[in-house]
């Protein structure tokens, strides 16, 4: 029972350290700021490159997200739309055929009863 008590201060720590974690990530960017030059190509291959004080430059590998024409060639292939016509064995039986239905409606009413058993 003394565990479940602590499990609420168990869950504000974590919370708060991924708050903080958060936190030192976007203040990164504004005490160190780097100069990073996005260079894409024509086969949707990006390179990112960071451009030092002195001039010196160095590659950085990246993830392929960070530039939206880059993002277009990674994405998947839109779904094939297929139409497959089902064919039925028995086709030419569920047609209807308009000399039965004039002959049903012409004909004899049926006997009253059917013919002797053998």
């Amino acid at each position: 029972m003394r565990t479940l008590r602590h499990f609420t201060f168990i869950a504000r720590f974590v919370l708060a350290s991924m708050v903080l974690a958060l936190g030192v990530a976007v203040a990164s960017p504004l005490v160190k700021p780097q100069n990073t030059v996005v260079v894409c190509s024509a086969s949707g291959g990006m390179k990112t490159i960071v451009v030092q004080d002195d001039g010196s430059t160095t590659e950085v590998s990246s993830t392929g997200m960070e530039c939206p024409l880059c993002a277009i060639t990674g994405a998947p292939p839109p779904p094939a739309q297929i139409k497959t016509v089902l064919s039925q064995p028995l086709a030419y039986a569920l047609q209807s055929i308009p000399s039965a239905h004039i002959a049903a409606r012409t004909a004899a009413p049926l006997p009253p009863r059917g013919p002797p058993a053998p």
